[in-house]
């Protein structure tokens, strides 16, 4: 089985377009096409797909669509004609995996596909620049190495008890790391050390 990617599109054309380069491709399987994400969690047939995501949605949208999208256990791609400073990061730290304009090139667009699949992360020379200006005049904060293996692995959306697991670690031990990091870091919700771990380069690489 190929790499398995749900689109949801609420531009017809664009919709088709993505959905047929998906088809044509042979190292992937077209998952639930939708509209929107009430649309895609009733027809999706996966439950771990690659989802290209757009922000203007009917119904749930923007940030609030991308942390849907995440719950249900899929990794988003987030292609939007919106790609501000403001949405990227507001995406990414909603827990998308990567983030590019409408008007990619196909063979970038399944470039990043392969790489979210993979386990890691799409950072874009836009985005790239977006979190380098995000960060810029930011006090910087020492994190020891395995406080930043935690925060690397809480930005890839990992739970408390994965976590315990990769690292050979307790569940309590976890929580102690998160404790010191939320400490160090002044930020409390899972969302804002997602946005703080995209900013500061924290980024797991790994297999999934």
């Amino acid at each position: 089985m190929g790499i398995t990617v749900g689109v949801i599109e609420d531009h017809p054309l664009y919709r088709s377009a993505v959905a047929q380069l998906i088809t044509e491709s042979p190292d992937f399987e077209l998952d639930a096409v939708a509209e929107s994400v009430a649309q895609f969690a009733v027809r999706r047939r996966h439950t771990s797909s690659v989802v290209i995501l757009d922000l203007g949605l009917p119904g749930v949208r923007d940030a609030a669509a991308v942390l849907e999208v995440v719950t249900m256990g899929h990794k988003v791609l987030v292609v939007s004609a919106h790609a501000g400073q403001h949405e990227v990061l507001s995406a990414m730290a909603a827990g998308a995996r990567g983030f590019l304009s409408k008007d990619v090139e196909a063979d970038e667009l399944l470039r990043a596909l392969r790489q979210i699949a993979q386990g890691d992360s799409y950072i874009s020379p836009t985005l790239a620049s977006y979190m380098l200006s995000a960060s810029r005049g930011r006090h910087v904060i020492e994190l020891s190495t395995r406080e930043r293996e935690v925060l690397s692995l809480v930005a890839s959306g990992e739970r408390d008890q994965d976590i315990a697991v990769e690292l050979a670690i307790s569940i309590r031990t976890v929580r102690s790391y998160l404790d010191r990091i939320r400490d160090k870091t002044g930020q409390r919700r899972r969302s804002e050390l997602t946005r703080y771990a995209i900013e500061q380069g924290v980024l797991a690489r790994r297999s999934a």
